[in-house]
């Protein structure tokens, strides 16, 4: 039991009370941490790989857009409930197209997947 009473008092007086407690605390960092890096670079813009990725997000945004829409607009337009697809047609439409252009398009931009989400969502 002393054995146990001598660490706490260890501990207890390893700091001063004038340190600070938490993640400013911790001033012997392991790593050096990287400088911020820029937004955007003037360079980007002569790269194919930027272009092609731009290509792919719009193609993919717009076929997204106009399936959902024209989905969307032959329930409504419909004469009977019966005859359209319905809410759950709707929603394997808007699911579909997810699975479809992120499927197609993840290799050329990762950015794709996320703009589907944010529009579905």
């Amino acid at each position: 039991m002393e054995g146990k009473e001598e660490d706490v008092k260890l501990g207890a007086n390893k700091f001063s009370e004038r340190q600070p407690i938490g993640t400013s605390a911790q001033t012997d960092k392991d790593y050096k941490e990287p400088p911020p890096a820029p937004l955007f670079e003037p360079g980007e813009l002569k790269s194919w790989s930027f272009w092609r990725a731009g290509i792919a997000e719009f193609v993919a945004t717009f076929l997204f857009l106009y399936i959902t829409v024209l989905t969307v607009m032959g329930v409504s337009r419909a004469p009977n409930k019966c005859a359209s697809v319905g809410i759950q047609g709707i929603a394997w439409a808007f699911g579909g197209m997810i699975f479809a252009l992120v499927y197609s398009t993840a290799g050329i931009s990762g950015l794709n997947g996320l703009i589907c989400v944010v529009l579905s969502g």
